[in-house]
């Protein structure tokens, strides 16, 4: 190809990121409704009021996407991680989804998913050291 110069980054340089970001944000949606992709979350406090856990996600539609989930290291394994997604899921149920779906590393909660219900549905595992990588989905009821 001529009249054009490439370039390979360790890190990407701000400008072209910030270029990249916004056509490929402008093209999708010109492409599909995304403006009706929604926030979605359950926090849960101390007493005092800290921040000792939550889930993170977005709607769109009747899909759910379980971005993030995280209990304070202290208070895991007592249910409360449990309660969170429990919430989290009868919260998106209530605004009309009826799926959800998340990505976890194996070395981080593919068994606390599978006993609240969500199912396999792809794994890859050619990162280094051994490292799967599930999709997992749950019908939502």
């Amino acid at each position: 190809m001529t009249g054009f110069s490439f370039s390979l980054h360790d890190d990407c340089p701000p400008d072209a990121a910030a270029i990249v970001d916004a056509e490929l944000d402008a093209f999708n949606h010109e492409a599909a409704p995304l403006r009706d992709v929604r926030p979605i979350a359950c926090i849960v406090r101390d007493d005092a009021g800290t921040v000792i856990g939550g889930a993170l996600g977005r709607r769109w539609g009747t899909c759910c996407e379980l971005q993030q989930l995280w209990v304070r290291a202290d208070l895991r394994r007592q249910g409360i991680g449990a309660e969170v997604v429990s919430r989290f899921e009868g919260f998106a149920y209530a605004k009309g989804c009826r799926s959800c779906y998340l990505e976890t590393f194996g070395f981080q909660a593919p068994a606390f998913y599978r006993a609240l219900g969500y199912r396999v549905e792809y794994e890859r595992a050619d990162f280094p050291h051994g490292i799967v990588k599930y999709h997992m989905t749950k019908p939502l009821a």
